[in-house]
């Protein structure tokens, strides 16, 4: 079995792969080598999109995102900027059209509305920032395993 490195076209990260795997790589996303994380990034831009775009269009959206990322300085205040990339990621995840989801612990789809479970907690585990009056928990005898 023969191997080679592969660079990412996108992120430009190197694998070693069988030569016949790169090749399959290539034959689906139009002669380039693509990671298996940029490969991701790309299916959650099809499936992200509003409109029906083709894999070769989610593609070229990637590369262009990933050439305007790479080209761009570092960040002048690191933190502020993963802050913000992680705003942007949490903005993107509500955004996103939901899909059911196959675990039975995940939340179910009913009648078009997500159904979720919610976990009330007692009070915290820091007595400063309880929640709730927590004597009326003591009293049953639900006292939440904080010391």
């Amino acid at each position: 079995m023969e191997v080679d490195f592969a660079k990412c076209e996108c992120c430009g990260l190197t694998e070693e792969c069988t030569l016949s795997y790169i090749e399959t790589i290539r034959q689906r996303y139009q002669g380039n080598w693509i990671c298996g994380l940029c490969a991701e990034a790309i299916k959650d831009e099809i499936i992200r999109c509003e409109m029906l775009i083709t894999a070769e269009e989610a593609l070229n959206r990637h590369l262009n995102f990933c050439k305007n990322f790479s080209s761009s300085r570092p960040p002048l205040n690191p933190t502020v900027h993963l802050i913000d990339a992680m705003r942007q990621i949490l903005r993107r995840s509500f955004e996103s059209p939901k899909l059911r989801r196959s675990m039975s612990s995940s939340p179910a789809e009913n009648s078009g509305e997500m159904k979720h479970t919610v976990i009330v907690r007692s009070e915290s585990c820091i007595p400063a920032i309880s929640l709730v009056d927590s004597s009326s928990f003591h009293a049953m005898g639900l006292d939440g395993g904080c010391e």
